[in-house]
């Protein structure tokens, strides 16, 4: 069934009310930074964060012309500068991980790994003092990171009680070998 656009623009417009109040979000798992207009119709800082090189250079172009929203290029993790595999996926990055596919592979059986990079991750808040970002400009979280919400929001610990709201995608079953579940980040949080 195809859903009107009319009612995908109201679906969207309430999954995106916390915006409304926000002074800014660091967006991690950034692709190519799809919600760019949406958080432009908000006036916000952006904080784009990517791993995957071919997304983020076309993350970099996306965002020309964005003045408030600048990008980087890093694996956040919950442990500075531990080496990883990471995995590219061939449906332009948006299933790239840390993780295996799980059930991922049943419900979208042509998206697959098409290569691994070794990558050093970092924390949230050891990025940002690198890159001289001061974290109080942001009070929104959103992860797009396929499985490693946990390991983002461990690491950012210390960040917590500074956002407002946290947005994350997160199954209810085993997407990725090892990846954060919805009832994990409830815990969690």
């Amino acid at each position: 069934m195809r859903i009107p656009s009319f009612l995908r623009r109201i679906v969207e417009r309430y999954r995106s009310r916390f915006l409304r109040t926000a002074r800014g979000v660091i967006h991690v798992g950034a692709n190519t930074g799809q919600e760019r207009d949406l958080y432009a119709y908000h006036g916000l800082d952006v904080l784009w964060i990517e791993p995957v090189p071919e997304a983020f250079a076309v993350l970099e172009q996306n965002l020309r012309g964005f003045k408030r929203q600048t990008a980087v290029q890093s694996l956040v993790t919950d442990v500075d500068d531990a080496a990883y595999d990471f995995h590219i996926a061939n449906n332009g990055g948006q299933s790239s991980s840390l993780f295996d596919f799980g059930g991922h592979k049943e419900i979208w059986p042509t998206v697959a790994y098409k290569e691994s990079i070794r990558v050093r991750g970092v924390t949230l808040p050891t990025l940002l003092k690198r890159k001289g970002i001061d974290p109080s400009r942001f009070d929104v979280l959103v992860m797009d990171v396929q499985g490693a919400e946990l390991l983002v929001l461990r690491g950012a610990e210390s960040l917590l009680p500074g956002w407002s709201a946290i947005k994350a995608e997160a199954a209810d079953f085993d997407a990725y070998v090892g990846g954060a579940r919805l009832a994990d980040l409830d815990g969690f949080l």
